[in-house]
Order: C-alpha cells, then sequence, then structure tokens
C-alpha cells in the first residue's frame, strides 16, 4: 500500500513551487502579525511572530501528509471511497449537533490541540468519491442516470455545507464535479446545461461586481428566490471590498516593502493573513510581486493538469482533474474575491492562509497527484 521507492519517480519540479508558496505564505502573516505595542506600532520586523511559528509546524505537518500521500498507492482508494464517503457526510451532519463557533457550524473544536473544519476535508473526499463512481460506471457513463447520481453523491455534502452557513465551500463542488463529468464523458445535455447555468450565474454576479448592474436596483428580483441576508452578500460595496481594493492599490509596481504594509498591518484590512492575504501581499510587494505569486499559482495547476494527462487508468485520470481543479479554483475565486470580482466567501488561498485545515488538505491532494504521476508506467 505504501511503498517508499515511488518517491523517485515524483515530479520534483513541483518541489521549488510548493515552497516558494509557503515561503511568500510565512512573509505575509509574519508582517501581518507583527504589530504590536501601543497605537500599533512594529516592534521590529521579526520574522518569528507566533503565527509564522504556528504556520512552520502546519508545514511540516503538511510535508508529512505529502510524503505519506505520495508513497500511497492512490488505487487502494477505489476500496476506501464509500466509506470515506459516508463517514464526512457523518462528520457533516454532527456538526450541527456541536455548539456553535462564532454563530456557524463548521468547527469541531479539539481542547488544546486545534479546531477541525470537515468541509475542508469534503471537498476532497468527494473528488475521490467521483473518480471511483466514474469509473464504476464504464460504457454506462453516458446515461441520464448516471448524471443524476452524480449530482446526488455532490448534492448531499454540498447541501449540509450550505447549511452551515458556508456558501463559498459549498460552490466549490461545482466546478469539481463539472470538469471530472466532463473528463469522464456525462450526458452531454446535462453537461451544457450545468456548465450555461454555472457561466451565466458568474457573469451576472461578475457584472454586479464591476458596476454593470446595479445592487440596488437588482434587489427585488434577486430577493424573490432569496432571503434579504443572503442577497446582502452579494453587495460589491462592504467595507471588506473596499479594504481589499485599497490595500493592492497601495502597493503600486512595486510595493511597499516587508513589514511596511501599514494600512494592511495597522488592521484596516480584515482578516489580513487569512482570507485577505492576498490583498495584504499586494500592498507590500506590489504589482510584479502579485505577478510572481499568480506564476507560481499557473504552474502548480498546470503540472497537475500534466498529471490526469499522464495517468494510466480511468480513476487515476478522473481523480487527477478534479484534484487540479480543486487547486486552481481556489486560487481563482479568493483572488476574484480580493479582486472585487467576487463576494468575500472566506474561500481560503491554498497554501498561502494561515491555518491548518486548508493546508493539510491541499498538501494530501498535491501527494495523491503524485501517487499517480509516480505510477504512471506501472499497470
Amino acid at each position: 500500500m505504501w511503498d517508499h521507492r515511488v518517491l523517485s519517480r515524483i515530479d520534483f519540479r513541483i518541489l521549488p513551487v510548493v515552497a516558494g508558496l509557503m515561503m511568500i505564505s510565512l512573509l505575509v502573516i509574519s508582517s501581518m502579525t507583527g504589530m504590536t505595542g501601543e497605537g500599533g506600532d512594529f516592534e521590529g520586523p521579526s520574522f518569528w511572530t507566533a503565527f509564522a511559528k504556528s504556520q512552520i509546524r502546519w508545514f511540516c505537518l503538511g510535508w508529512i501528509v505529502f510524503v505519506l500521500c505520495a508513497a500511497f498507492d492512490y488505487r487502494k482508494l477505489r476500496e476506501w471511497s464509500p466509506f470515506l464517503y459516508v463517514g464526512i457526510v457523518i462528520l457533516l451532519i454532527g456538526l450541527f449537533f456541536t455548539n456553535p463557533i462564532q454563530n456557524v457550524h463548521r468547527w469541531y473544536r479539539i481542547p488544546s490541540v486545534a479546531s477541525i473544519q470537515p468541509s475542508e476535508q469534503a471537498k476532497l473526499i468527494v473528488v475521490i468519491a467521483l473518480g471511483w463512481f466514474l469509473e464504476r460506471k464504464g460504457s454506462r457513463i453516458g446515461t441520464f442516470s448516471t448524471a443524476l447520481q452524480m449530482g446526488a453523491i455532490v448534492g448531499l455534502p454540498f447541501l449540509l455545507i450550505l447549511k452551515q452557513p458556508d456558501l463559498g465551500t459549498a460552490l466549490m463542488f461545482y466546478p469539481i464535479a463539472l470538469t471530472m463529468g466532463y473528463v469522464a464523458g456525462i450526458h452531454k445535455g446535462v453537461q451544457k446545461l450545468a456548465a450555461g447555468a454555472g457561466l451565466a450565474l458568474l457573469l451576472l454576479v461578475t457584472l454586479m461586481f464591476v458596476g454593470i448592474l446595479d445592487h440596488e436596483k437588482m434587489r427585488p428580483t434577486f430577493t424573490t428566490v432569496m432571503k434579504e441576508y443572503q442577497y446582502e452578500r452579494l453587495n460589491p460595496n462592504t467595507y471588506h471590498q473596499k479594504a481589499a481594493q485599497t490595500a493592492i492599490a497601495i502597493g503600486g509596481l512595486t510595493g511597499t516593502g516587508w513589514h511596511k504594509g501599514d494600512f494592511s498591518g495597522r488592521k484596516w484590512l480584515p482578516a489580513a493573513h487569512t482570507d485577505s492575504v492576498f490583498a495584504a501581499y499586494g500592498e507590500e510587494f506590489g504589482f510584479l510581486g502579485l505577478v510572481f505569486l499568480l506564476f507560481l499559482f499557473y504552474i502548480l495547476v498546470y503540472f497537475s493538469f500534466q498529471v490526469a494527462v499522464a495517468a494510466k487508468d480511468p480513476f487515476g485520470r478522473f481523480l487527477a482533474a478534479g484534484l487540479a481543479v480543486y487547486l486552481g479554483v481556489h486560487a481563482l475565486i479568493n483572488i476574484g474575491m480580493m479582486c472585487a470580482l467576487l463576494p468575500i466567501s472566506g474561500v481560503p488561498l491554498i497554501l498561502i492562509t494561515y491555518g491548518g485545515s486548508s493546508l493539510l488538505t491541499t498538501m494530501a491532494a498535491l501527494g495523491l497527484l503524485q501517487s499517480i504521476y509516480s505510477r504512471r508506467f506501472m499497470f
């Protein structure tokens, strides 16, 4: 099941990319959490803040998860998929029997250890479950009933996460399922309908956020199918949205410099080391720094899709495609939020945002991709 010898056949090009993203994460986190003293003055440009040290520990654990998943034979997941899926559904249901944290049911709190967010693991497990399901369908993959069953597999965790409420995480299932269905060749009519509906909704929201459609004028139409507080999440004029744009604008071409992000560092940018880490990085490292960051994400996703092409079995191909989309969509949505193209919904910027749940899931995804890649010549 585990074979350390396959580690010599992984795609080593991915390692410096991941390490580069982690280094950027530490730079931003240490800068955004290093402001102390009266008036919010910097105590000094120290790298070793408490949050940075905590993130380093998560990174070390993440690399262990990566190695374990890369050495693990991904084909064994065929046998485990149903149990993993049932297990994560039970965990998602169990959240509603726990005390809410910040008025939402998203985390299991382990005293003196950490808080666990099952919705992060749910995204990975749904990809695994869909890969198993699509391979099992074989010649029946293009039938309408297969498309309906696939929708049910995705729909159950989607609704449970939406109920928490966590709209941003729930919507992540849509592009993942759509891409995996396209790669597998599900019913063409369902593909077109799902893709068309998704693009229409995305276009509508984007037009609202760039100012072509007026938010207030659209309110009567949207509130016929949404509650008032739900529609308010689509408001492009919130303080958070404006603060993110301001931070990026202050950065200009080359940025203000590390530990010199006055706007973000003084907490005028909400969640500067978590949800808004892209904007905080933009203030300190400027447009050129953001281009470099986007380049790293492009390489990461490009290499991930190469794994899907190299996979020699349907399960590996479907799994790799889903994992590649998982990585890419996280980056696109978070960046879109910070650039005021999408509503802020709490989707983390993978490998950059502070915290453990998203990081460990991402490293597991990258490790599984390498498990597929390293076994591309094994049958």
